[in-house]
């Protein structure tokens, strides 16, 4: 341990102060732990608060997905995270997951395949299960709609091409891209996965509807079919 983390915020120089340095660098300059450093705003008389908020990430191997899923009483495990302090942090987590899901089609159109894992991420609320999506496209790529079309266990999803059709019909979408992810974290298709998307680009070729893509989303991670030339069917 530095000596400088043992300090209290106070006393750090002004560029290391994670409030100040918001200020003066802006949001994006932060790392995690000092965002949570300026939620609960004070160490614990040994630990100044980004030192605090680093142990508290590092018991989650840093995701903020996992530090969402703690509990008010696992967080206080921590010495120096008090229940206000605790309520704190997961108001803010909830409110960017929030954030997330609001419509997506109000603040984006999808041009290629990292702006698509960008907005299927959210909708993955539980990564344990298998969820399958689909992103409804104007002629300009812009987001008419994003919908979770089915929900599976730990190996599997389904995903029934006449729902979305139907639902891309309705919609008057020009354009569609499909997302799934894999619980197991291993975002390569398997067979079942390249024989449905040829279904599907197929079925969308009759309507008239482009399949710009399919993404396996694993753990950080992901795979795209457009990118690998496998959309020809």
């Amino acid at each position: 341990m530095i000596e400088n983390e043992r300090k209290t915020i106070k006393h750090w120089a002004a560029d290391d102060r994670p409030r100040e340095k918001m200020i003066s660098k802006g949001k994006g300059a932060l790392s995690n732990a000092e965002l949570i450093a300026i939620l609960i705003s004070s160490g614990n008389g040994e630990f100044s608060a980004v030192e605090l908020a680093r142990q508290v990430l590092n018991t989650v191997n840093n995701k903020l997905y996992d530090l969402s899923k703690l509990s008010i009483d696992e967080l206080k495990q921590h010495k120096g995270i008090g229940e206000a302090k605790a309520v704190s942090i997961m108001a803010a987590l909830e409110l960017g997951r929030r954030w997330s899901l609001t419509s997506p089609e109000e603040r984006q159109s999808i041009n290629n395949s990292r702006e698509a894992y960008e907005s299927f991420l959210p909708l993955i609320d539980d990564p344990s299960k298998e969820h399958f999506m689909v992103a409804y496209l104007n002629q300009g790529n812009k987001i008419i709609k994003m919908e979770r079309i089915s929900i599976g266990g730990i190996t599997s999803t389904m995903a029934d091409p006449k729902v979305i059709f139907k639902n891309a019909l309705l919609k008057e979408a020009t354009a569609i891209m499909l997302c799934h992810n894999h619980p197991s974290g291993v975002a390569r298709p398997s067979t079942e996965d390249k024989q449905l998307t040829q279904k599907i680009v197929s079925a969308g070729k009759i309507l008239d509807i482009n399949v710009l893509d399919h993404l396996i989303i694993g753990e950080n991670s992901y795979f795209s079919f457009a990118e690998q030339g496998m959309m020809n069917s």
